[in-house]
């Protein structure tokens, strides 16, 4: 059931992942709604059937990278709601949290506490609802709203409805990144489906292959080691080991709501030394602790003449080939040039993801729309697009998809909450 609400919504949200959550919040809490008669509405469609945010990968102990200090609201503000604290108190667990001294809460239960927020705000959200096109309403020379197309099921028939906004924010996330030349079926996934596609399994898988040098390679390597204890898990990545994440609290600054403002007015070339220099805090990297526990492991197999768990280094995939009894993978060392061959039951991708493109959303808006030398939006401070003078409705993009104008907190929950609030400042001068 769409929300019902005035002809003119004021700020329609597309994608309902963590950043548009969050915009809900802070709209939510911003003087316009403090009435009783609000004078902003807003609305969200999401593609997804229900609130998820990667739940293929909610491996049992693992836990968050990020504080949970660093959730939704509370560095926007702390008093409000919607604090992760609150969810533990809510939850009966502030006091046990506390006492395990830990700023890093399991992903399960932080995925629990997104679900939590997002389930109270379920009026304003359509799932199942895939917002396609974007087009200008003209009135008197000037774009003032956008209409919104949306594909969606309705009373179970596929339909098409169109919402009209004064403002709309973009935040349709990550897309799941495969190797070339490789595609998903039943044997052969991306790590963001884990735990759904090893479910589904038939028998007893007896060798496992995971592509892959990151945070999700290594947890996805050491979850099949740990579950399925008569099975080799071949772990494939062209790094001599795996690289470990800088978490240190100099480097952590770069993530701050204050390092957005310096990232911002830098140049093109120092924004790119910053995420070259500073990629090793994010991307293709592995916690300390588990890569160590993936060392240990691989050793004490050596001792006992048990190998199971064969690291794979120096090598580059060549191919991924599915027959009838499973898939054959073949890959080269890159220091000797020889090339070895895995017969598993499984493939796992852990290769990373891509920020969605925003382009494709935009439709009969993108020729007002500027763009930099590299095709990509030009965003404003406050994450708005540079459009023509003709247009006076706004799109919002955030999340990853703007990293390239605000820096690497652009797609992590780091940034998050002052993000929305700044977004919404922006709307509400308007």
């Amino acid at each position: 059931m769409l929300p019902r609400g005035s002809s003119v919504v004021d700020l329609i949200g597309i994608g309902f992942g963590p950043s548009n959550l969050a915009l809900a919040i802070s709209f939510e809490e911003s003087s316009a709604f403090e009435s009783e008669s609000p004078r902003t509405s807003m609305e969200f469609f999401e593609k997804q059937p229900a609130f998820g945010w990667h739940r293929g990968m909610l491996i049992e102990g693992a836990t968050m990278q990020v504080s949970f200090l660093k959730d939704l609201v509370t560095m926007r503000n702390p008093r409000s709601r919607y604090t992760f604290t609150e969810y533990l108190k809510v939850k009966n667990r502030l006091t046990r949290f506390i006492n395990s001294k830990t700023l890093f809460p399991l992903r399960v239960e932080f995925h629990d506490y997104l679900g939590w927020v997002a389930q109270q705000f379920d009026s304003f959200v359509s799932y199942g609802a895939e917002a396609v096109r974007l087009a200008p309403v003209i009135e008197n020379g000037l774009a003032e709203y956008l209409d919104v197309e949306v594909r969606m099921t309705i009373d179970g028939r596929q339909s098409t409805v169109v919402r009209r906004a004064r403002n709309v924010a973009i935040g349709t996330g990550l897309v799941p990144r495969l190797p070339a030349d490789v595609e998903e079926s039943k044997r052969v996934w991306h790590s963001s489906r884990l735990l759904d596609r090893v479910t589904e399994m038939d028998g007893a898988p007896k060798c496992f292959v995971v592509i892959g040098a990151g945070q999700s390679a290594a947890e996805a390597a050491e979850y099949l080691h740990g579950n399925f204890p008569d099975t080799e898990v071949h772990a494939v990545f062209a790094r001599y080991g795996y690289s470990v994440a800088d978490d240190s609290p100099f480097v952590n600054e770069i993530f701050d709501p204050g390092a957005v403002d310096e990232f911002f007015s830098a140049s093109p070339d120092v924004k790119q030394s910053l995420l070259d220099y500073h990629g090793n805090t994010n991307y293709s990297v592995v916690d300390l602790d588990l890569a160590e526990t993936l060392y240990r492991t691989s050793y004490q197999e050596g001792v006992l003449g048990r190998q199971r768990l064969r690291i794979r280094k120096m090598s580059r995939l060549v191919s991924v080939e599915e027959h009838s009894d499973g898939v054959r993978v073949t890959f080269q060392n890159l220091a000797t040039g020889v090339i070895e061959v895995a017969e598993a039951d499984g493939v796992v991708c852990a290769t990373g993801y891509e920020p969605s493109d925003p382009l494709t959303i935009l439709g009969d808006v993108l020729p007002e729309c500027r763009r930099d030398d590299h095709g990509r939006l030009v965003l404003d401070r406050d994450y708005r697009v540079v459009t023509s003078d003709m247009m006076r409705c706004r799109i919002y993009v955030h999340g990853a998809s703007s990293e390239h104008s605000h820096g690497l907190a652009a797609g992590l929950l780091s940034n998050t909450a002052v993000r929305s609030g700044e977004i919404t400042d922006s709307i509400l001068k308007r």
